[in-house]
């Protein structure tokens, strides 16, 4: 099923993230993960790409897996900064041979300062153009609630208005800590004509050392409840991840009585942090569900 007609067909939709292993590992050791997630029910999986793009053939052989041997929606995700054309080509033939029916286009990270990007895509608008174009795909998009660290607000939401143009069919959110942040971009949203489903992407923050890295990358700043919890629990392992767990679906417990679209839960791969989340939102989802 096209990703797109599971947010026509329900709500919330409740989806999991999960990525390959690095390269030096054996790829059966996602496999047990997979297992366990499945049997939490999401709606969809998606699956990331390694690195620069490392693990692509790894990203195909895991989301091939997830929807023809466990039966549950693979979103594979396809980047596009410094690939050819012919290689956007092959991945998409090789998605097709295996049934997946969904990928979420990006443009990818940029090279390092110096480096020179050789590729004939420079942004994802073009990937979701040429995908379109060439295939019966189901795609997403990305979105920062808070504004990309490369545009200012206007720019990025001008830049996202073209991609959902070219085609793209529904967005889900890079990581944020304030659902104010969420509410006021999807308000943006609604003003410029973007009405495709907005989904909202939550990650529970398990330990201090991911705090800076998802910081770094996403731009996504940090509400001082946040802060108190974090240096409150700076040398308590166990209770930080206890509190990260529960900041996280306080955040989503907000987000679905506000009626979202669905929940994206960025996993980093933890089955027990993901199965104590569903556990405490499950029964606020099934009346939410009941109610729509």
């Amino acid at each position: 099923m096209k990703i797109k007609n599971l947010y026509k067909k329900k709500s919330p939709v409740i989806s999991f993230e999960i990525f390959p292993p690095n390269e030096k590992y054996p790829i059966e050791s996602v496999f047990e993960t997979i297992d366990e997630l499945v049997k939490l029910k999401p709606d969809f999986i998606s699956v990331t790409y390694g690195a620069g793009g490392t693990s692509r053939g790894r990203t195909v052989e895991i989301a091939s897996r997830i929807k023809n041997i466990h039966g549950i929606e693979a979103l594979a995700h396809l980047t596009c900064i410094g690939t050819k054309e012919s290689e956007i080509d092959n991945i998409l033939e090789e998605l097709k041979k295996e049934n997946i029916e969904n990928v979420l286009a990006l443009r990818g990270d940029l090279p390092k300062e110096g480096e020179i990007i050789e590729g004939d895509f420079k942004y994802a608008s073009k990937l979701v153009e040429k995908i379109k174009k060439e295939s019966a795909l189901c795609v997403g998009g990305a979105f920062y609630p808070e504004g990309h660290l490369e545009t200012n607000d206007l720019l990025d939401l001008f830049y996202l208005r073209e991609k959902v143009k070219k085609g793209t069919d529904f967005l889900i959110s890079q990581i944020f800590f304030d659902n104010n942040h969420f509410y006021s971009f999807k308000e943006k949203c609604e003003k410029l004509g973007i009405n495709i489903p907005l989904i909202a992407g939550i990650i529970p923050v398990t330990n201090a050392n991911q705090i800076k890295r998802i910081t770094e990358l996403c731009g996504s700043t940090v509400p001082l409840k946040f802060q108190k919890i974090l240096e409150r629990y700076a040398n308590n392992p166990e209770a930080l991840k206890e509190a990260g767990i529960a900041y996280a679906v306080e955040q989503i417990i907000d987000l679905l009585s506000s009626g979202v679209s669905g929940i994206h839960i960025y996993t980093m791969n933890k089955v027990d942090v993901t199965k104590e989340i569903m556990r405490r939102i499950e029964k606020v989802k099934d009346c939410l569900g009941e109610v729509g």
